[in-house]
C-alpha cells in the first residue's frame, strides 16, 4: 500500500501573484505529486501551499519550492503581519497514510540537510524532527524573526541545525527555513442548536487543552509569580473557540485538532456533545474545514459500530458512511468523501481497473481475445470471493439473535476477512499489470548488444515480478481458509454451505495461482529463487488440498 505524506510550505510572499505562481508551478513538475491548495494572505504577505504524494516525490517537490522561493524572494525587503525568518519560512511534512511519524522525521531531516547543502540555506529542524526538546517549538527556532537571524546564526545553541552559520549576502536574501515533521491538523466546526456565542465559548473552554482562566469573585486568579492560573480542558492536542456563523444562523465551536493520533475526531465529537448537553445544548453535526485523512473516518466508523456492538468487519465505504452519519458531517451540506478525503483525491484514475467493472463486464473482458485478464487475475478474484464468503458468515453470526455476547469474537474474524479481501482485490489488477510488464519488456529494442542486455535484464525483472504476484495470491488465498474453516466450525449454522463454497473458491485460487507461478518460473534464469519459491508454493497447495477435502466432506455430512 502506498505511503502518503502531506507538505505545507509557507512562503514569504502573499501579494505578487507572478512569484506565487512560479513557486507553485514547481510542485507538479514531479510526477505523482498533487497540489491541493494555495492560500495567499495579503496582510501577512505569506502564502500557504498544500500538496501530497509519496514521500520521495513530495520531498523532491518541497526542495524545488524552497529553491524557487530562494531565487525569487528577497527577505531584505519583506514585511508582513505574520512571524517569519525566511523566503520559505516553514516546510513541515505530515504523515497521512501507511507511514509512521518516525519515518516522516527521517524524510524531514534528509530534506533539511539537502536544502542546507545544495542551496546553502540555514535550516532549523522543528516539531518531531527537532534534535533538542526546545526546538520542537517553532517559536524557539524563529525567535526574533528574520531581523534577529544575523546575530543568532553563529551563536552556540542558537545556530541552525544544518547549513551556513555565517551571515552572508546569500543568507541575507534567503533567510532561514524551518523543516519539520508534525501531525495532521484537523480543522472542524461543531454545529450547535443555539445562536449564543457565549454558550459556544463556554463549551470550547470546557474541552480545549488550554481550558479557561480560573476566576474568583469575577477576578482572575494569579499564581505566586503573578501569572494567570488556567483550568485545563478535557481534550489534549486541541484548540477551540466559539463563534456565530451568519451564513447558517447558528453558533459553532470551532476546533483545531493538532494531534489526531492522541485525540481522534470521534473522541472530540463525543466530548463536545457531552459538554454541550450539560449546558442544555445539542450538537447537530460537524463541518469539516479543508481535507482529512481516510484513517480519521475509518477509525470513527469502527468506534461507532463498536458502541452499537456491531461487527467492524465491513467495507471501507460502509465504515465511512457510519462515520458521516454518526457525527453529522452532512448536517449543513452534503459530505462527499471523494472531495474531502486526501487519499481519494490523489488516486490515479487514469487507468481503467478490472475490479471497477461490473461482474458481467469483467466476465466479458476475460472471455475476449485479449490475453489479460487471465488465470492469475481470476485466481486472485476467486480468493477475494473466498474471503468475502467467510466474512459474510462472520458478520451474519455477529448479528445473529441470541448471540449478542459473541459479537466481538465474530467482528475480529470479519475484520481479518475484509483485509484479505481487499488485498486479493488489489492482486486482481496487479496480476494483469505483471503480465503487461513482461509484454513491455519484450517490446524493448534489440538492435545493439547494449539494447539486448537492457532488454534481457528487463524481461528477467518483469518475469520475477510475474512470479511474485501469484505467489502473494497463493499466500493470501491460503490465509482465507482459516476464516472459512472457523466459520464452518463456529459460525451461524444456517450459513455453513457459504463457508464451504468459500473453501472451494480458496482452493481454486491457490491451485490457479501456483500454476501461474510455475509457468513463469520456466523463463527465469535465477534458479535458486525458482527452487525456493516453488517449494514454498507446493507446500501451500498441499495444505489447501487437504483442508478442502476435509471440510467439504464435513459439510456434506452435516447437511
Amino acid at each position: 500500500m502506498k505511503q502518503i505524506i502531506e507538505c505545507v510550505p509557507n512562503i514569504s510572499e502573499g501579494n505578487n501573484e507572478a512569484i506565487i505562481n512560479q513557486v507553485v508551478s514547481e510542485i507538479e513538475k514531479v510526477e505523482g505529486v498533487k497540489l491541493l491548495d494555495v492560500d495567499p494572505g495579503k496582510t501577512t504577505n505569506r502564502t500557504v501551499i498544500t500538496f501530497v504524494g509519496e514521500p520521495e516525490q513530495v520531498c523532491e517537490s518541497a526542495f524545488l519550492v524552497v529553491k524557487k522561493a530562494q531565487e525569487l524572494i528577497d527577505m531584505r525587503n519583506h514585511h508582513g503581519d505574520h512571524p517569519r525568518f525566511g523566503a520559505t519560512d516553514v516546510c513541515p511534512l505530515i504523515p497521512v497514510a501507511n507511514i509512521t511519524m518516525e519515518e516522516v522525521v527521517e524524510y524531514a531531516r534528509k530534506l533539511a540537510q539537502r536544502i542546507a547543502t545544495e542551496l546553502e540555506i540555514p535550516v532549523y529542524c522543528y516539531e518531531s524532527a527537532a534534535y533538542t526538546p526546545e526546538r520542537k517549538n517553532l517559536a524557539v527556532c524563529r525567535q526574533g524573526e528574520y531581523e534577529a537571524l544575523k546575530d543568532r546564526i553563529s551563536v552556540e545553541g542558537q545556530c541552525p541545525d544544518y547549513g551556513p552559520k555565517v551571515w552572508s549576502e546569500k543568507v541575507a536574501k534567503s533567510g532561514a527555513t524551518a523543516v519539520g515533521a508534525r501531525d495532521f491538523l484537523l480543522a472542524v466546526n461543531y454545529n450547535l442548536n443555539t445562536t449564543s456565542v457565549r454558550r459556544a465559548n463556554a463549551i470550547a473552554f470546557d474541552v480545549r487543552e488550554k481550558g479557561r482562566q480560573k476566576k474568583e469573585n469575577g477576578k482572575a486568579v494569579l499564581d505566586e509569580k503573578g501569572n494567570k492560573v488556567w483550568i485545563p480542558g478535557t481534550l489534549k492536542g486541541t484548540k477551540a473557540i466559539g463563534w456565530y456563523i451568519e451564513e447558517y444562523g447558528i453558533a459553532q465551536v470551532s476546533m483545531n485538532i493538532t494531534n489526531a493520533t492522541l485525540t481522534p475526531l470521534h473522541v472530540c465529537f463525543d466530548e463536545v456533545c457531552e459538554k454541550a448537553a450539560k449546558r442544555g445544548i445539542r450538537v447537530t453535526g460537524v463541518e469539516v474545514v479543508g481535507l482529512l485523512p481516510k484513517k480519521t473516518l475509518i477509525d470513527a466508523g469502527k468506534y461507532y459500530l463498536a458502541k452499537q456492538q456491531r461487527s467492524l468487519g465491513v467495507s471501507e465505504e460502509e465504515l465511512i458512511k457510519i462515520a458521516v452519519k454518526s457525527m453529522g458531517l452532512d448536517d449543513l451540506k452534503p459530505f462527499n468523501p471523494q472531495e474531502k478525503v486526501i487519499e481519494y483525491l490523489i488516486e490515479d484514475n487514469s487507468t481503467k481497473k478490472l475490479v471497477d467493472m461490473t461482474c458481467k463486464a469483467f466476465a466479458d473482458e476475460t472471455a475476449s481475445e485479449s490475453a489479460a485478464p487471465g488465470g492469475g487475475s481470476i485466481a486472485a478474484y476467486c480468493g477475494a470471493l473466498a474471503a468475502s464468503l467467510g466474512t459474510m458468515v462472520a458478520n451474519l453470526s455477529s448479528h445473529k439473535p441470541g448471540w449478542d455476547a459473541r459479537w466481538e469474537e465474530f467482528s475480529v474474524t470479519a475484520e481479518k476477512g475484509q483485509a484479505l479481501k481487499d488485498e486479493l482485490i488489489h492482486l486482481v489488477d496487479e496480476d494483469t499489470n505483471a503480465f503487461n510488464k513482461i509484454m513491455n519488456a519484450l517490446g524493448l529494442p534489440k538492435k545493439t548488444d547494449e539494447d539486448k542486455a537492457v532488454r534481457t535484464a528487463a524481461i528477467q525483472e518483469a518475469t520475477k515480478y510475474a512470479i511474485e504476484v501469484p505467489y502473494r495470491t497463493l499466500q493470501k488465498s491460503r490465509e482465507t481458509f482459516e476464516i472459512c474453516k472457523l466459520m464452518i466450525e463456529t459460525g451461524n449454522p444456517n450459513s455453513i454451505t457459504d463457508g464451504a463454497v468459500g473453501i472451494l473458491c480458496a482452493k481454486a485460487a491457490c491451485v490457479g495461482a501456483f500454476m501461474n507461478m510455475k509457468i513463469n518460473c520456466a523463463s527465469l534464469d535465477d534458479k535458486a529463487f525458482v527452487n525456493d519459491i516453488l517449494a514454498k508454493g507446493e507446500q501451500l497447495v498441499k495444505e489447501a488440498n487437504e483442508i478442502e477435502k476435509e471440510y467439504t466432506e464435513m459439510v456434506l455430512a452435516k447437511i
